[in-house]
C-alpha cells in the first residue's frame, strides 16, 4: 500500500510538472470540436497586476449564436477582460472590470480565420479593437483602475464565476491559435506585423510560442489548418 502512494504521488508530481512547462504551439492550433460546458483551456500567468492590456488571437468557427472567444476573471470581476460575440446584435463586445462596449459593423464571416486584437489603458480608459488588422474607433470603458490580483484566463469557456459558472449556450466550437498577451499597448504596426504574421514582439504575459496551459475535457491540439491559395 506504502508502495502504491509513493508511485502516485510520483504520478501527481510528474503530471504537474508536465502542465507547467511551456510549450511552443507555433503552426498548432487548438480544437474545441463539441458543445459542452467543460471542455476549455485554461493558460497560465504569474502577472497579477495590469495598468494596460494587449490580448491578440486567431479564431475560426461557423457559430450562429453568443460565444466567448476570450475570458480573464480575477477574484473581484468575473469578466476583468473578456472579448465576447454577441450574435444578435452582430457586436463584438469588449468587457473590462465588468464593463462593456460593442463594437458592430465587422464583416465577421463564418469558416474563415480572423485575427482579433483589443487594447485597454487604465489611465486613458479607452479600448480599441484591431479587426483583421482594421482599427475601430476608441472608446471609453473605464479608467483609474488596474487589473489586479491572481488570474484565470480561459479559452473556450465564459467564466460567470472565478474559474466556472460556464454555460453551454456561450460555449466557443471551432479552432483558436496564435494568443498573445502583453501588460502594454502594442503599437499598430506591432499589431499589423501580427496580424500578417510576421516577425512581432511575441507576448510577455502570454506567448503562443512559451505557452503555460492545462486542458480540460476534449480540447485537440493539431497542426495549423489555413487555406491553400
Amino acid at each position: 500500500m506504502q508502495n502504491f502512494k509513493m508511485k502516485f504521488f510520483l504520478l501527481l508530481v510528474t503530471l504537474t510538472a508536465c502542465a507547467a512547462t511551456p510549450q511552443d504551439l507555433t503552426g498548432k492550433m487548438f480544437t474545441f470540436p463539441q458543445q459542452t460546458n467543460s471542455a476549455h483551456v485554461r493558460l497560465t500567468t504569474s502577472r497579477q497586476d495590469f495598468s494596460a492590456v494587449t490580448v491578440c488571437h486567431r479564431s475560426f468557427t461557423d457559430l450562429k449564436r453568443d460565444h466567448i472567444l476570450f475570458s480573464m476573471s480575477t477574484l473581484s470581476f468575473s469578466n476583468d477582460f473578456l472579448i465576447f460575440w454577441d450574435n444578435t446584435n452582430k457586436e463584438i463586445e469588449p468587457h473590462i472590470r465588468d464593463r462593456k462596449v460593442e463594437y458592430g459593423g465587422r464583416d465577421y464571416k463564418l469558416n474563415m480565420w480572423h485575427s482579433i486584437c483589443f487594447t485597454w489603458d487604465s489611465g486613458s480608459g479607452l479600448v480599441q479593437m484591431w479587426f483583421d488588422g482594421q482599427p475601430s474607433v476608441r472608446k471609453f470603458i473605464i479608467s483609474g483602475t488596474n487589473i489586479t490580483g491572481p488570474s484565470i484566463i480561459i479559452l473556450g469557456q465564459e467564466q460567470d464565476s472565478h474559474g466556472g459558472g460556464f454555460d453551454i449556450k456561450q460555449s466557443f466550437i471551432g479552432m483558436m491559435s496564435d494568443v498573445h498577451m502583453w501588460n502594454y499597448i502594442l503599437s499598430p504596426c506591432e499589431i499589423q506585423k501580427y496580424v500578417d504574421e510576421l516577425s512581432f514582439t511575441p507576448g510577455n504575459v502570454l506567448n503562443w510560442g512559451a505557452l503555460e496551459f492545462q486542458i480540460r475535457d476534449r480540447v485537440l491540439i493539431e497542426n495549423k489548418q489555413m487555406t491553400c491559395q
